[in-house]
């Protein structure tokens, strides 16, 4: 029999500490979850550590310096509360938003398979192929090793774990329900790379269409017309051209003799764009702007709808507290208008009052929203309301994709078509008086 030393949490999430005897780890941990206690760290207590002298000698003669005198001691192999993990600089970035699903995911169908959270985070990080990922998987797992809880380790990795993820492990953790919060961030993940992807896929055709449109009509311009206009020259003598070749021409001219400064001036406004936009009132201008687009707006409002709700109804439902759940999803949003408008929610809330009257204030969320929110804190099932409305939301998203990609797609052909055509009938108008001189001439 072995003797365990275990940090777990009660029903009502206040922490329990103790010691077990058991035969090995499963055992102890199934002991633990006997007494109504869901284990979040487990270790087993070694014997007691050798004398101070003949550890350092032990430790001189493996290369390795001695312990400071005043530093922390584990007792016994117990588990240690001192956490002091550095990240080297190449940590210090993001991860894709597919690895770190994944880990949630298969996370949480361990835990919930009944396998100790420590022993799921080792066969995680064995089979981990994301190096950064795999370092903060080590690094959790030491953190937990020296009785930290795992929210605890999250904090340490603030660039991969966000506040919403650590804040919806640590409402876990005190609910005893980590496997099914778990479950939630990975469905909330999905779902939400699920619609960036989409609006990804829809723009990359249009895209490709607009650069060759710009490609197209450069070559035309620059290679092919300054040709036709030598042969016109050399043919006509001259003579007046149409007033659409005359135009093309002077287009091509323009183009040869300032495209560096055309180029410039893109340039300098993407860069006047970018400097404006790091500041707050620019910021907020070009936030409001993607908002109220002709085009784009209400693919981008309702994408801000869906984000919002689903985030709230996320938190709210794994037992985080409705005023951190706000302050969490307004720094989550990516949109200052509708921080602001979260900000506002989060005073009235804070003041006693209710959600409805703020967020009828804000244009972003429309009428049906609020009627919902309303009805959802009348009925106590706020929660279960703003997934409803995520749900909804993310079909009308899928919906606006759908429309703005048909609408899109013909309309950057007809563009294309309409550019090309005018070059090419500019050009072969004069061609036509040419053979008609040239035939007159012959008769």
């Amino acid at each position: 029999m072995a003797t365990f030393q275990y940090i777990a949490k009660d029903a009502a999430g206040n922490e329990q500490r103790g010691q077990i005897e058991a035969g090995d780890r499963a055992s102890a941990i199934a002991a633990v979850r006997a007494q109504g206690l869901f284990p979040t760290a487990l270790g087993e207590v070694k014997a007691a550590a050798p004398a101070p002298a003949a550890s350092a000698a032990k430790g001189a003669k493996k290369g390795r310096k001695a312990a400071p005198a005043g530093a922390p001691k584990a007792k016994g192999g117990a588990l240690n509360k001192e956490i002091n993990i550095k990240l080297p600089s190449w940590m210090r970035g993001k991860i894709k938003t597919k690895v770190l699903t994944q880990f949630t995911r298969q996370l949480a169908t361990l835990v919930n398979a009944g396998l100790p959270l420590m022993r799921g985070i080792e066969v995680l990080k064995r089979q981990m192929k994301d190096p950064q990922m795999k370092e903060a998987l080590n690094g959790i797992g030491e953190n937990i090793a020296a009785g930290g809880t795992f929210s605890e380790a999250l904090t340490a990795y603030p660039k991969i774990f966000d506040h919403l993820y650590v804040n919806m492990v640590k409402a876990g953790e005190a609910g005893g329900v980590l496997e099914v919060v778990l479950g939630r961030l990975a469905e909330f993940a999905e779902k939400s790379e699920k619609i960036k992807n989409k609006v990804k896929g829809a723009m990359i055709y249009p895209i490709v269409v607009l650069f060759a449109a710009i490609g197209i009509t450069g070559f035309l311009l620059v290679a092919v017309i300054p040709k036709f206009q030598q042969v016109f020259n050399d043919m006509l003598g001259g003579a007046a051209l149409p007033p659409i070749t005359e135009a093309v021409i002077k287009a091509s001219e323009f183009v040869q003799h300032n495209g560096l400064v055309v180029v410039s001036i893109f340039v300098a406004i993407w860069v006047i764009k970018t400097v404006i936009g790091k500041t707050e009132g620019g910021a907020k201008f070009f936030d409001w702007l993607s908002l109220h687009m002709p085009v784009t707006g209400t693919l981008v409002q309702r994408t801000a709808v869906s984000r919002v709700t689903r985030t709230l109804g996320t938190l709210l439902s794994s037992g985080v507290p409705i005023l951190q759940s706000l302050v969490i999803v307004r720094d989550t949003t990516g949109n200052r208008i509708v921080s602001t408008a979260l900000q506002n929610v989060h005073d009235a809330v804070k003041e006693g009052e209710g959600m409805t009257q703020p967020l009828s204030q804000c244009s972003v969320f429309p009428p049906m929203v609020v009627s919902m929110v309303e009805v959802g804190e009348e009925t106590g099932a706020l929660a279960d309301m703003l997934t409803r409305i995520a749900n909804t939301y993310d079909d009308e998203v899928d919906n606006a994709v759908a429309g703005m990609t048909a609408a899109i797609e013909p309309a950057l052909i007809i563009v294309l078509a309409l550019v090309v055509g005018t070059i090419v009938i500019a050009m072969f108008l004069p061609m036509i008086k040419i053979i008609s001189s040239v035939s007159g001439a012959a008769g």
